[in-house]
């Protein structure tokens, strides 16, 4: 039902990934420390078993449909869409992966190929899909979507975001435990006042978004959560964590967390029923794709800033800061970045998460 009860549930579907990540985050501290990361993964597949037995217990049946079949597959999905969004998608990922490792391998002929392949096959995808909304035929990402401001708003503030909250994890662990040189538990722990933050912001963002215009809570969130790569590109590492880095840790999370509850919101506001599952995948394929850019690009940066470094030891702990702290600045600059689209786009937003007849 929409209203105050459909809000929260939102805000505790945030929350719960929030909380998740928390866990996940202490107990790799706690097994690494202890008897070895290979451990992890055979937790994390039980815990999948133990998801897929709750799944078939406690969500609903659906509603009886058409009966699956050759013809329905043929006939009802978009075929040439997905292979074209998958090769692009993937050969994408395939060489932000290489990149990551290392930056000079993008000059390389076959990475170089790849990119210009999957560069190419962009403007490939959005002809096609256009062609099937024309032809009246099913199409993976109809381009209407993008007629909608606020949904074009929210899918590339949210791109920028999380590929800003993601970078700001792998780069601040990388902070505590190459730089300050503390363990890997040590540096997990310092995670959790943002975690814990992050868990009453969905919840707190659950309970009041009706009550104020959608892109205030958002450029608000969005200028907060600035101040945390702000912070870490000033700090010093031989700061106390409580002088600086942990206003950085109780920051960094906002933006993100009070994003995913009022998009959802707004998903469910501007689109038809029919087309709810389409929007939200679309935007979950966007954060998604946000993290793996934004962690490859602050990557590549980093990279090459401490390459770049007069300290002759690359690995020293002065040398790997150089690059964090330039990422950080981007980071910082992203954010800005981020509450300008807020502005503009979602202008007209006014107030999500009402209760309507």
């Amino acid at each position: 039902p929409n209203g105050k009860t459909r809000n929260v549930g939102f805000s505790f579907l945030g929350a719960g990934q929030v909380l998740g990540f928390c866990i996940g985050l202490v107990l790799g501290g706690v097994l690494i420390e202890t008897v070895g990361w290979r451990v992890g993964y055979y937790i994390c597949g039980g815990v999948h078993l133990i998801a897929l037995a709750l799944a078939c217990w406690v969500l609903p049946q659906d509603r009886k449909r058409e009966a699956i079949s050759w013809q329905r597959l043929y006939r009802d999905v978009d075929w040439v869409g997905a292979t074209i969004a998958s090769s692009c998608l993937g050969l994408l990922s395939y060489v932000l992966a290489i990149v990551t490792g290392s930056s000079s391998s993008i000059r390389e002929p076959l990475n170089a190929t790849l990119l210009t392949i999957a560069a190419v096959l962009v403007p490939v995808f959005v002809c096609w899909v256009g062609r099937q909304e024309r032809l009246g035929k099913p199409a993976l990402i109809p381009n209407s979507l993008w007629r909608i401001p606020t949904f074009t708003a929210v899918c590339l503030m949210v791109l920028i975001s999380w590929g800003v909250m993601n970078s700001m994890e792998y780069f601040v662990s990388l902070f505590y435990q190459e730089v300050q040189e503390l363990s890997a538990l040590q540096a997990s722990l310092r995670f959790v006042p943002g975690l814990i933050v992050g868990f009453c912001l969905n919840v707190a963002t659950g309970l009041l978004v009706h009550r104020f215009p959608a892109n205030y809570l958002v450029i608000i969130s969005t200028i907060l959560c600035a101040g945390s790569p702000l912070v870490m590109a000033l700090i010093d590492p031989k700061w106390s964590y409580w002088y600086a880095a942990f206003w950085s840790m109780v920051l960094y999370p906002v933006s993100a967390d009070v994003l995913f509850t009022i998009s959802s919101l707004i998903i469910v506001d501007v689109f038809p029923a029919k087309t709810h599952a389409l929007a939200g995948a679309v935007f979950n394929t966007v954060a998604q794709f946000g993290t793996s850019l934004g962690i490859a690009i602050m990557a590549v940066v980093a990279s090459n800033v401490t390459g770049e470094s007069g300290n002759p030891n690359k690995k020293s702990p002065a040398a790997l800061m150089e690059g964090y702290r330039v990422t950080f600045w981007l980071g910082f600059a992203s954010m800005l970045l981020t509450g300008a689209v807020g502005i503009v786009g979602l202008r007209k937003a006014g107030k999500v998460g009402l209760k309507r007849e």
